[in-house]
């Protein structure tokens, strides 16, 4: 089975044209790309931890866990990866 194996079909569809897709922690390190991202996308920042999104080697997306609000890049399709960032959040909620 594959590791998106539980996600639902349309987003299984959806990341399979990507070369690649990484969802990770922030780091402290983080903190200049998410501000970028957010002034970007004309939103605040969101506020720590956040999950990131980043698609063939680039961040694309920020997630707070603790708030739930998404910036993302508005020049980039995000769709896929919001919805695999909201997916791994309720899954690390679902854990803990």
């Amino acid at each position: 089975m594959s590791r998106l194996g539980h996600a639902p079909a349309a987003l299984r569809r959806a990341v399979r044209d990507r070369d690649w897709i990484v969802i990770r922690r922030a780091r402290p390190g983080d903190a200049d790309a998410v501000a970028r991202l957010a002034e970007l996308a004309d939103r605040p920042t969101p506020r720590p931890p956040l999950l990131l999104a980043e698609a063939d080697g680039r961040l694309v997306a920020a997630l707070s866990v603790a708030s739930g609000d998404l910036v993302a890049d508005p020049f980039v399709a995000t769709q896929d990866v919001s919805a695999l960032l909201r997916l791994r959040a309720d899954q690390l909620d679902a854990a803990a």
